[in-house]
């Protein structure tokens, strides 16, 4: 969701994240204040309530706090990363996340390629590391309509129950695939190459360590998200113990809060900390310092073109190691008339003030109307069980 903030000097500050019912709560604690107060309207919406407030809050709560940077840096005339202590960097690397960049190479043959041709074409893109999903993988997963049955994908493994409710995840079967994936990649990459997986939290922990050990051979740069948000305090440091590849866990972490006891204690070796599901750049900035104390390097995940513009402007000021997600290569955002320059599989930062984004709203409001939210994908185990998405 684009979020608009309009001021009394006629700045209008951008932000993404939140929904519409979210983003209508956190506004009445902003609509009247100084827009240069961030920290203090951070403040008041995180604690005006009896409870902390949930996820979906504080993803409201980051696309404001976005757009209020946005307005501070319109009204000084500098970009973002400017404010938060200049370039710590000229650039930043990028990953494309499951399958090529877009753009590297015709649809039609890219669709063709095995793994090996694809991380191969991407390194020859520019890129350094190659990135690919746990979930998407040659003849990956599928499903099929209720009522008609079980379906088979590779090797006989059911994708769909007898009588549909759902794609079925057996992550038993799919850690061979992923030890023979993952050794197409490494040839792919070549031995100075890099690449990284995505767990997506889907495997139980015995199982999230097996296949990091059996991974190791293959150095990923890091393994994102190997065991569930809700056991990560305790399962992240004894994972740590059972295998040497790095750890990248926290795509659905929130404040500060959540990532200090693992970065503290050196745990994780990357934190997937993004705007704005952390509240936005305002508990960035707090994270950036957290980690850069504890030397543990920051993966930002896409959450969306505006919110990767405020990925650009903190990370260019983040002295650590940073690797940024960002799918759509050097193609255009059509409902955004002024972007990022990314180019080679690297984002340069611009002088425009704030952001340094705009946005078409006629393309917007238009795009709105002709979308909407497609339902909620619901993954199951082979004994009928949820698991997640």
């Amino acid at each position: 969701m684009v979020v608009l903030v309009d001021t009394d000097t006629g700045i209008t500050g951008i932000g993404q994240g939140g929904s519409p019912d979210t983003v209508r709560n956190v506004a009445r604690s902003v609509i009247g204040k100084n827009a240069f107060d961030t920290e203090m309207i951070w403040q008041a919406v995180y604690m005006d309530g009896f409870y902390s407030p949930g996820k979906e809050r504080l993803h409201a709560l980051g696309a404001i706090d976005m757009a209020l940077w946005d307005i501070k840096g319109k009204a000084l005339n500098v970009p973002l990363y400017q404010l938060f202590g200049g370039k710590a960097r000229e650039h930043i690397e990028l990953y494309a996340t499951s399958g090529l960049p877009q753009g590297v190479v015709p649809q039609a043959e890219a669709q063709a390629m095995g793994l090996k041709e694809r991380a191969a074409a991407t390194m020859a893109a520019g890129y350094r590391v190659y990135r690919v999903d746990s979930i998407i993988l040659p003849s990956g997963r599928a499903s099929v309509a209720a009522g008609r049955g079980a379906a088979s994908g590779a090797a006989g493994v059911p994708t769909a129950l007898p009588g549909g409710g759902g794609t079925v995840f057996d992550s038993r079967s799919r850690i061979p695939r992923i030890i023979q994936a993952v050794e197409q990649i490494r040839e792919g990459v070549g031995p100075e190459g890099n690449w990284m997986i995505d767990l997506h939290q889907k495997f139980d922990f015995h199982e999230a360590a097996e296949v990091c050990r059996l991974m190791e051979p293959y150095r990923p740069y890091c393994v994102e998200d190997p065991v569930r948000e809700e056991q990560f305090r305790t399962q992240i440091p004894k994972l740590r113990l059972l295998t040497t590849v790095p750890l990248a866990p926290g795509e659905e972490w929130g404040t500060r809060s959540e990532f200090s006891p693992l970065v503290e204690q050196r745990d994780i070796d990357f934190a997937r900390a993004s705007l704005p599901n952390v509240g936005g750049i305002t508990e960035m900035l707090k994270i950036m310092a957290l980690c850069d104390t504890h030397k543990v390097g920051i993966v930002p995940h896409f959450t969306g073109p505006i919110a990767t513009a405020g990925h650009m402007h903190t990370m260019m000021a983040f002295p650590g190691q940073v690797l940024m997600e960002y799918n759509q290569g050097e193609r255009p955002v059509p409902y955004m008339p002024e972007f990022l320059d990314c180019r080679h599989g690297k984002v340069w930062p611009n002088d425009r003030p704030g952001l340094g984004v705009s946005v078409d709203e006629k393309m917007l409001t238009f795009i709105e109307a002709m979308t909407e939210s497609a339902p909620g994908a619901s993954h199951r185990r082979l004994d009928g069980s949820l698991t997640h998405w």
